[in-house]
């Protein structure tokens, strides 16, 4: 129901503003994914190039970004005037440990402060999000985890977006995307159990960061910049191994999960020299993936398949797959979604300006729906017991089809038994005959209407008929004819003669009842001159036994 409202309002040009969820990543450029929440697949995807500046830590070049997302809509086929939900690679990421009595806004201050000695920051304001982790060892604080983006990037996207007519719901960060994708796909399933401790290492362009979780809720987080640029292929494997052997003595767990988001380090390889006890797991989210993290709609191209991120499919499930913590950078955390899909729509009409609320629209076109959808329940009601009784006529002219195939075998003995005729020409006239004047006669019984009448019929063994009838309409003549046509397949029936009775000038005049001759046959001219001939002749008509002729009579259903 809600499918087919949102459609109705989308042919209207109305009604609430579809969602769309965009990822910004890294190696892969600017994607745009659907994902099924149900069925788990990835229904619609594309992606286009996109350059981001590891060290600035944003999006390359604006322009370049609106073009990407201009190129993906049309592609897509999505209309830009969108609810957007975009992912943007993690920029910073941290802990603090806060007095319980602080109010929200003495947390933000304080992390605003602790924030902006961090060298990006020093150029640039920072824009902050935060969650609460746990109660400290001491009763008089909290830990609190945080992130932090530029405002000069979140207000630039907003403008690129504004431009569009898209509207920015959500601004996330790739590592709680990754954390919900690892947690929907089914692929941390054993880590993510309640109360299980592991780790998660995330490796990208810039270094590793080590996330001590507990089940799905983060409790620790550990960052290590390294240049991996600077390293030869072997050298990268063993900086990290040396560098993680150190960091992972604060974080003793089972279980470690390897993410690796850039080209230069394969997942697999770097899980198998690390020195780490316990079970080790990997996933691939670069160029090194070997199978998709979610099955995909045959519609998505096979070279598209493998570019498919973590973090794509992560924010795709923002709105449907909720997560114990989020990190939202948009500035409306606060703000109900609800007031955001509930804008104005406006349009002229004869002049004037009319403009509605979005609620107000939905509301009527789902009226108007369930007004649409009353005759179509109706038919699906009674469509069965239309299709029950057409069975039951099937079934009785299959029980006479078979009661002559019964006699057909009786006369077929008999022949065998006393060889006084061809037994297998006999057999196949009688099959002929009585199933063909069968199927003709049941046809006829069944499709005359109330005002139609049958005044002459001719079944010949060779399969070819004539029928000769009136009518008060021809509406009534199309319908019989194209009833005769439903029930006679392979005939190849056609309308041959229609046209009205001659009336004397007094009652064309005055308006006199007008009836129609009609003919429906399948024999051609050559068939029908001795045929017209024969009506003029009865005496000829007994010769010839292989035809059956009804005298005039009338028959209503």
């Amino acid at each position: 129901m809600e499918k087919f409202i949102n459609e109705l309002l989308s042919k209207l040009s109305v009604g609430s503003k579809e969602f769309v969820y965009v990822s910004v990543t890294p190696n892969v450029g600017l994607e745009m994914v659907q994902v099924d929440p149900v069925s788990k697949i990835v229904k619609t995807y594309g992606h286009k190039p996109l350059e981001y500046s590891d060290s600035m830590r944003e999006i390359a070049d604006y322009e370049q970004f609106k073009t990407a997302l201009q190129e993906l809509f049309s592609e897509l086929k999505i209309s830009p005037k969108c609810n957007m939900i975009l992912n943007i690679p993690l920029v910073h990421f941290g802990k603090i440990e806060l007095p319980l009595l602080l109010n929200d806004d003495g947390i933000t201050e304080a992390i605003v402060s602790e924030v902006e000695q961090a060298y990006i920051f020093k150029r640039c304001e920072p824009v902050v999000s935060w969650f609460d982790g746990s109660t400290g060892s001491s009763s008089e604080t909290r830990t609190i985890f945080y992130s932090a983006v530029q405002k000069t990037a979140v207000d630039k996207i907003k403008e690129v977006l504004n431009e569009l007519g898209a509207t920015l719901v959500s601004l996330e960060v790739s590592l709680i995307s990754i954390l919900r994708a690892l947690d929907f796909s089914g692929s941390a399933e054993t880590q993510m159990t309640e109360g299980t401790a592991w780790n998660l290492m995330l490796v990208n362009s810039n270094g590793y960061s080590i996330v001590a979780m507990s089940g799905k809720n983060i409790v620790d987080y550990y960052d290590e910049p390294l240049a991996l640029k600077t390293y030869e292929l072997d050298e990268i494997y063993q900086a990290i191994d040396a560098s993680a052997q150190i960091a992972l003595m604060n974080f003793p767990t089972n279980y470690m999960y390897i993410v690796s988001e850039t080209d230069m380090v394969s997942a697999e390889h770097l899980a198998s020299k690390l020195q780490q006890d316990g079970k080790i797991d990997f996933i691939e989210n670069n160029a090194f993936k070997k199978k998709e993290l979610l099955p995909v709609s045959l519609d998505i191209l096979p070279d598209e398949v493998m570019k498919i991120s973590m973090e794509a499919i992560g924010i795709a499930i923002s709105k449907t797959f909720p997560y114990p913590v989020t990190l939202d950078f948009s500035g409306n955390v606060k703000k109900d979604i609800a007031a955001v899909e509930d804008e104005t729509i406006s349009f002229q009409f004869n002049g004037k300006e009319v403009i509605f609320k979005e609620s107000v629209l939905r509301k009527a076109a789902i009226v108007l729906g369930a007004v649409l959808l009353v005759p179509s329940l109706i038919v699906m009601f009674t469509l069965p017991n239309v299709q029950k009784a057409r069975q039951k006529e099937l079934d009785d002219i299959n029980a006479k089809i078979k009661n002559v195939d019964a006699e057909i075998k009786k006369l077929t003995e008999a022949a065998s038994a006393t060889g006084a005729f061809a037994v297998k020409t006999e057999v196949e006239n009688v099959v002929k005959n009585n199933r063909a004047k069968l199927l003709s006669y049941s046809a006829i019984g069944e499709s005359v209407p109330k005002k139609l009448w049958i005044t002459y019929f001719l079944s010949k063994e060779d399969g070819k008929i004539d029928i000769k009838g009136v009518s008060e309409n021809v509406e009534d003549i199309y319908k019989f004819f194209r009833n005769m046509k439903d029930y006679l397949i392979d005939t190849q029936l056609r309308l041959h003669n229609l046209e009205m009775q001659s009336l004397s000038i007094d009652d064309a005049v005055s308006g006199g009842k007008v009836n129609y001759n009609f003919e429906i046959t399948n024999m051609d001219d050559s068939d029908l001159k001795p045929t017209a001939k024969s009506d003029k002749n009865d005496g000829n008509k007994a010769k010839n036994k292989s035809v059956d002729k009804l005298e005039p009579v009338n028959v209503e259903e």
